[in-house]
């Protein structure tokens, strides 16, 4: 049973400025474009929603997905987004700002970030690790792209770890 015509596919012909999501004034607003189960259950907290596309993309359900709607037996399918220069896909835009989020922390100063990075861990491992993985994939896959926050907490964790060289008397026992 198709539900949806090519109407309600087809975006604007010429979309007025009140469709783009821009909100220069608010630095701290992000906007999460939902194109699947995120339509009808955002599980995170928004100030905002509205019901939008974005063009130049298609919904497939091409994604398997082995926890939420299926198992590793019986993948389930899950919607991903195609390149698709023809393409309009609807949903819902939710905006986050990140002082109404209650994980939000806020600023603080590297060596105190590095601090609390230092000393915790939770149920997917190691806050140091977290730290260090993304600083490697940046370096790895994006060293064209400067992100000066991300080094200089890496710095201020580097100053704060104990060095464990070896000695050479530790070494003659190996």
């Amino acid at each position: 049973m198709k539900q949806e015509s090519a109407a309600q596919n087809t975006p604007p012909a010429s979309p007025s400025p009140s469709l783009h999501l821009q909100d220069d004034s608010d630095p701290q607003a992000l906007w999460i474009f939902g194109y699947g189960s995120l339509v009808w259950r955002p599980d995170f907290a928004y100030s905002d929603s509205r019901v939008g596309f974005v063009r130049g993309y298609s919904r497939r359900f091409w994604q398997g997905d082995t926890f939420h709607r299926g198992s590793d037996k019986m993948p389930g399918r899950v919607v991903t987004l195609l390149e698709d220069h023809e393409g309009c896909t609807w949903g819902v835009a939710y905006q986050v700002r990140g002082e109404q989020n209650p994980g939000y922390l806020g600023p603080a100063p590297e060596k105190a970030i590095a601090t609390q990075i230092l000393a915790c861990r939770g149920f997917s491992g190691h806050n140091l690790e977290y730290l260090l993985r993304l600083a490697d994939f940046m370096q790895l896959c994006g060293p064209q792209a400067q992100d000066e926050h991300l080094a200089a907490i890496v710095d201020a964790v580097g100053t704060m770890l104990p060095c464990f060289c070896p000695t050479e008397q530790a070494l003659a026992l190996v």
